[in-house]
């Protein structure tokens, strides 16, 4: 169990779970570049947050919910996090303080571009329900990714399989931080999205100090034995 100092951001599982040496250039080294996608998510997002909740029915809509969990050690704030009326014997509902009644949760995520071939979204919206759970009990068997540019709803089951995922994503999120050291980089084709890609460099060459000072020595080796 973790205490609130503890608490590490939950949108850096997204960065993570994307590339560990982001994750660690916007969270560790406080670096941050924005490009036209990033500036285009973070308008779509504050037009989120901005809106006021709703209510229609049996439905409420509740945008901008602050979620915590010391379990995990995360903190963060939702998007969007759908309220749905329930019966009393349904297993899934919880009690929701200030309104009657039991309520099943559905947590939506924004992201302004189109579904991604890894599971980045995923994992963040998993970590959303998990704080959820603990703050709120009940269980959150799925929730949706909204993407901007593809205008739809995809719907992720919150299984076991995704729930473990998200939990060594966790693990490895506050490694991170205990290490306290960006890894190197590693190129791959999805780099050239990024938005640090000028700061990482990550096509520059990667040597250590030792092979460095190591090749400098050998080339002054060669360099004595072909003087005159």
């Amino acid at each position: 169990m973790f205490t609130e100092d503890d608490l590490l951001p939950l949108s850096a599982l997204q960065h993570l779970v994307f590339c560990e040496r982001q994750a660690a250039l916007i969270h560790i080294e406080r670096v941050w570049q924005d490009n036209p996608a990033t500036v285009e998510g973070k308008a779509l997002h504050e037009k989120v947050e901005d809106g006021v909740g709703e209510s229609r029915g049996d439905l409420r809509i509740a945008r901008d919910l602050p979620l915590t969990s010391l379990e995990l050690g995360l903190a963060g704030k939702s998007d969007v996090v759908e309220l749905h009326r329930a019966g009393d014997g349904d297993p899934a509902a919880v009690a929701v303080p200030g309104l009657p009644g039991r309520w099943r949760l559905y947590p939506v995520e924004y992201k302004r571009g189109k579904p991604k071939p890894h599971q980045a979204d995923e994992v963040q919206l998993c970590a959303q329900a998990l704080c959820l759970e603990e703050n709120l009990g009940g269980q959150i068997p799925e929730g949706a990714l909204f993407y901007h540019q593809a205008r739809r709803r995809q719907t992720v089951a919150l299984g076991e399989a995704l729930r473990q995922t998200t939990r060594a994503a966790v693990a490895r999120l506050h490694a991170l931080f205990a290490a306290g050291t960006t890894p190197l980089p590693v190129y791959e084709a999805k780099c050239h999205g990024c938005s640090l890609f000028e700061i990482c460099q990550p096509q520059a060459p990667q040597r250590s100090a030792a092979t460095y000072l190591e090749s400098q020595r050998r080339s002054a080796a060669r360099d004595e034995e072909a003087a005159p």
